[in-house]
């Protein structure tokens, strides 16, 4: 149950939200056209998405889409206060009159229909929080300038964390709601060093979900799908170009040439340089 709540509206909407929640208290995310950082300030949170969990536990924080949400997250152990600031792009654009800052825009190159990610525990973010949290104990102070400042600080702070990009993905969204096919995020990150459990963030899918929906489509496991697509990549690059074997190994998404070379002679029944010498002297 929500033992205490306050909050501040900007343009007559709830930007900045500050809960108490008592064990055991369940909330689901409304599917709506905004974005949310959750912060939990005290206790632990369960994110709850399909058919896995993500714990989200003090000094952590969600990002999430609520495009296209439904999901929800609990608490069952102990008591927990959590800070939510909303993001909505009416609003958005609005305050940045001039330009959006490059952190809701779409990023090049990268496809994905991501719609949450953990934030790592981030000192800078924890010291906004407590800005926050001392005009929630002095509202008397609070304005429309001083929620403009701290919405656009929060953006600038998560700009800059280790999950920027995560977060752009997501963020992005509110302005360029496109939803990929699934095989278009496969295709467009199989030469990548994802693995099946990031490629099924990419999706928005479960792995479990994920592997279901790859073997339907493709009659084949991602790992062994993949591998061979890379493989062949790979046996193509060795022929056409003079990159050194390392290099082509990494463009083809191994991150380690050991494993590519034991990897290349299971297929090819021969190593990747005796390959290329071959087939040269053809």
């Amino acid at each position: 149950m929500i033992n205490n709540y306050k909050k501040f509206d900007l343009y007559g909407k709830t930007l900045v939200q500050k809960i108490v929640l008592t064990s055991p208290a369940e909330y689901s995310f409304p599917v709506n056209e905004q974005a949310c950082f959750l912060f939990v300030k005290k206790g632990t949170l369960l994110y709850q998405k399909e058919d896995y969990q993500i714990n989200i536990p003090s000094n952590y924080s969600l990002f999430l889409n609520c495009l296209n949400s439904g999901n929800k997250i609990q608490n069952s152990e102990n008591d927990c206060e959590i800070v939510i600031v909303t993001f909505y792009a009416d609003i958005l654009k609005k305050i940045y009159d001039k330009e959006l800052p490059a952190i809701v825009h779409t990023p090049k190159n990268t496809i994905s229909n991501k719609s949450s990610e953990k934030i790592n525990n981030d000192f800078l973010i924890q010291k906004y929080i407590e800005s926050l949290l001392f005009y929630f104990e002095n509202p008397s102070l609070v304005n429309e300038d001083i929620l403009i400042l701290k919405l656009k600080e929060i953006i600038l702070l998560l700009s800059q964390t280790r999950d920027a990009a995560s977060v752009q993905i997501i963020l992005s969204q509110l302005f360029s709601p496109t939803t990929y096919t699934f095989k278009q995020i496969i295709e467009a990150n199989l030469f990548s060093q994802m693995t099946v459990e990031q490629l099924a963030r990419q999706t928005n899918l479960s792995v479990s979900s994920f592997k279901r929906e790859f073997v339907k489509l493709y009659n084949d496991t991602p790992a062994h799908y993949i591998k061979t697509r890379k493989l062949e990549k790979a046996a193509e690059l060795l022929v056409v170009s003079n990159e050194r074997i390392s290099d082509i190994a990494f463009d083809c998404g191994f991150n380690d040439l050991a494993n590519f070379t034991k990897s290349f002679n299971e297929k090819y029944h021969t190593s990747p340089t005796t390959y290329r010498l071959s087939q040269i002297a053809k």
